[in-house]
């Protein structure tokens, strides 16, 4: 594995681990997470592929301070190609960073390669948050907005719901997380801004797609649905071995990068 920096077009400093050789993958975590969230998919993958997973503006390592845009995300990714001198690249990402993923695709349609949507949680600006996010979003926010005064520990309720084991996973990646960051990161979720404003945005989408449905009320199942009836190129997985499925996948893809 290799740890790096890189620079976003605004100078904002960005983290990122790579591993493996191969086709080059980025993969993004979810939100209030960074990039040890992507490591049970990254680490089976790092067999075949070249897999890259940053720590997303306002996550992890990657400090910042401003106001959030989808824009500001995507072409986040844009530089970390620039980065690595690579001019194709698939984008995969889980929860928030399928929204990252999706306007990636959108916003750089020549990068992307191929995207891989790991229960996906946007419906588009016209459909807005569901009442189980909006009150997810809430929750969080309200713990993140106390962080910059009374500590990172103002997260720690938000994991007492875990698994124990996932729950100590979890208090190890939120206990190393910048305040001032969550609580930007947490702002711009819980504002409800979608990376796209309807679902027929999506048909501008020609790479090929895999979608994996959620599991619970916060990414349900039917905005895979959604999103490959409006995608061309899109396919929806269901496979148990999900790394294998996804090897399988990127392995089929056409124009697959160096």
């Amino acid at each position: 594995m290799r740890e790096f920096w890189f620079h976003a077009p605004d100078g904002t400093r960005l983290f990122a681990l790579e591993r493996g050789h191969g086709p080059a993958l980025v993969l993004l975590h979810g939100g209030l997470a960074d990039h040890r969230a992507c490591a049970p998919l990254a680490e089976p993958l790092a067999d075949r592929f070249r897999v890259i997973t940053p720590d997303l503006r306002a996550s992890g390592r990657s400090h910042y301070h401003g106001p959030l845009t989808w824009d500001l995300l995507a072409d986040d990714i844009a530089a970390l190609a620039r980065h690595l001198d690579l001019a194709r690249l698939a984008v995969g990402g889980t929860s928030f960073g399928t929204g990252v993923a999706l306007r990636a695709a959108l916003r750089h349609p020549a990068l992307v390669s191929a995207l891989l949507l790991v229960h996906p949680v946007h419906a588009g600006a016209d459909r807005g948050l569901t009442p189980a996010q909006e009150d997810a979003m809430r929750t969080i926010d309200a713990a993140a907005h106390r962080a910059p005064t009374d500590g990172i520990d103002a997260l720690l309720p938000l994991l007492d719901t875990l698994p124990p084991a996932i729950r100590e996973r979890a208090r190890a990646v939120v206990l190393s997380l910048d305040p001032r960051s969550v609580a930007v990161l947490s702002r711009f979720m819980s504002s409800g801004d979608q990376p796209f404003a309807t679902a027929a945005d999506l048909a501008a989408i020609t790479c090929p797609t895999l979608l994996v449905p959620g599991i619970d009320p916060e990414h349900p199942a039917w905005l895979a649905d959604l999103l490959a009836a409006h995608i061309p190129n899109a396919t929806i997985c269901a496979a148990a071995n999900l790394p294998s499925a996804i090897g399988t996948f990127l392995a089929a893809a056409p124009d697959a990068p160096p």
